[in-house]
């Protein structure tokens, strides 16, 4: 099965550095292949016989032991992230109007290792307004934003959601699909 590891803090700011060389390498032993890495923020496209539940654990575990620090993994298969690339809520008229305005990028996905509860998704949702807009399906988050990610106060309330969450843009989410098909 094709999967993609999304780890959460890799080389941000200066913080958590590990050379994607040094990771592939790291990850070998747990028998994964076809590894490849995306940028530096650590994407990993890898095949595997394994459930993801083992694979994060073993890949958290892996992370931890050879750079000496702990990063949250979330795991998708190559064919929930073409779910999710085919799924978008937002239409092509909304993004353009949010990319004519943002500063960077302005679709993004943050990724849940679970469906966050009912009681979680209303206390975020209730950051939305008319310059940040966000739809929560499943085990993702899209966030559409007309100015900018940073200081957004959907992107500092991802807590609210009571568990780890990664955030990829959507050029990013685009590449590592494309990346299946080659």
């Amino acid at each position: 099965m094709n999967y993609v590891a999304l780890l959460r803090g890799i080389n941000v700011g200066g913080h958590n550095k590990i050379k994607m060389a040094d990771l592939r390498e790291a990850l070998i032993p747990l028998g994964l292949q076809n590894i490849r890495t995306y940028i530096q923020s650590g994407n990993i496209l890898f095949e595997s016989t394994e459930l993801e539940e083992v694979l994060q654990k073993q890949i958290h575990e892996t992370i931890q032991m050879n750079f000496d620090m702990t990063s949250t993994v979330i795991i998708r298969t190559a064919e929930e992230l073409q779910h999710i690339v085919d799924n978008c809520p937002f239409s092509q008229q909304d993004i353009a109007e949010a990319s004519a305005t943002a500063v960077g990028e302005s679709l993004h996905v943050a990724f849940l290792p679970a469906t966050p509860t009912e009681e979680n998704r209303r206390k975020y949702l209730s950051y939305e307004n008319d310059q940040e807009r966000c739809v929560i399906i499943g085990r993702e988050v899209y966030l559409l934003f007309h100015k900018s990610i940073r200081n957004a106060k959907l992107s500092q309330q991802l807590p609210k959601l009571e568990m780890p969450a990664t955030v990829r843009n959507w050029k990013t989410i685009m590449k590592l699909t494309s990346m299946f098909e080659s």
